[in-house]
């Protein structure tokens, strides 16, 4: 029942929300008292952990989505891999528990909801999760102020009065797994429209990135997504992004390609990623696009 489940919203919205995680609420409650405190900080203290163009953890306030800046506050946690070197806020004694725990957690439910659409697409969980040996998934805490100039909810995809939290985009990666508070923000693209995803309390949502799309060649969808902004309550969330190894390359699955050709040439992900971040981080370019490896037809 739960694979036919998920075959359905990953199909329909690309997006879908778990109850029974096992996570425990005191993992929560720890959560968001560390995102409380590290986000209440001066601006001083933040910016002394700020995040680099060589080491992408660490804290940052001036990102950019499809070329614009987002109305948000990061705090990034991902491996020890050369030069990209976590950094945590010392003074905080139980501010690196508390993210690494979560960390744990999101990456167990980001891995078993993988081996259910690994067998729904016709294949082995080991075929997909062997691409997460060595993986390079983050942690992000987001921290959305008060907007003074916020967008409508029902504002179009690119709005014409207001700013957004997040800009419409899909994730890059395989999964994402989001804690979210109870303040109601994110908002997902179907049949051009948004919708507004309603926060259940400990609930986690999760929404499929560009790396499933295509190795289910377009069966599932890496839904466009964004974040509205609040003119006066703050909005605190926490999604695990769950992405492979640098080295991994990817293409449709054989088993997705019994019907139709494949739809995308191989992609590699540590140069994707690269380009991604580059579009996020400043305008050094471009924001790379899964649409520019689609084969055409």
């Amino acid at each position: 029942d739960t694979a036919r489940a998920l075959d359905e919203a990953c199909r329909d919205w690309g997006f879908f929300q778990v109850i029974e995680h096992g996570v425990t609420n005191q993992t929560f409650t720890d959560l968001t008292q560390a995102m409380h405190r590290f986000f209440a900080q001066d601006s001083e203290a933040k910016q002394r952990l700020e995040r680099t163009a060589e080491n992408p953890w660490g804290y940052y306030d001036r990102e950019l989505t499809k070329n614009v800046r987002d109305w948000k506050e990061v705090f990034d946690v991902g491996p020890e891999i050369g030069e990209q070197r976590p950094q945590w806020p010392e003074e905080m004694g139980k501010f690196r528990a508390a993210v690494e725990t979560f960390y744990r957690e999101a990456e167990r439910v980001a891995r078993a909801v993988l081996s259910v659409l690994a067998r729904n697409l016709g294949t082995e969980p080991y075929v997909l999760l062997s691409a997460f040996e060595e993986h390079t998934s983050f942690l992000r805490l987001n921290y959305y102020p008060p907007c003074p100039n916020a967008a409508s909810p029902d504002a179009p995809t690119v709005p014409t009065n207001g700013k957004l939290g997040i800009g419409h985009h899909s994730d890059a990666g395989a999964l994402t797994v989001l804690y979210q508070d109870d303040q109601p923000g994110l908002q997902v693209e179907r049949d051009g429209a948004w919708h507004t995803i309603e926060p259940v309390h400990n609930a986690l949502v999760v929404n499929l990135g560009d790396i499933v799309q295509v190795w289910s060649n377009d069966r599932y969808r890496a839904a466009l997504h964004r974040v509205i902004a609040n003119s006066t309550l703050p909005r605190y969330s926490a999604p695990f992004f769950f992405n492979p190894s640098y080295a991994t390359s990817y293409a449709p699955l054989k088993s997705a390609c019994q019907t139709q050709a494949p739809r995308y040439r191989t992609i590699n992900w540590g140069e994707f990623r690269r380009q991604r971040a580059d579009g996020d981080f400043a305008d050094y370019g471009e924001e790379v696009q899964l649409s520019q490896f689609r084969i055409e037809t």
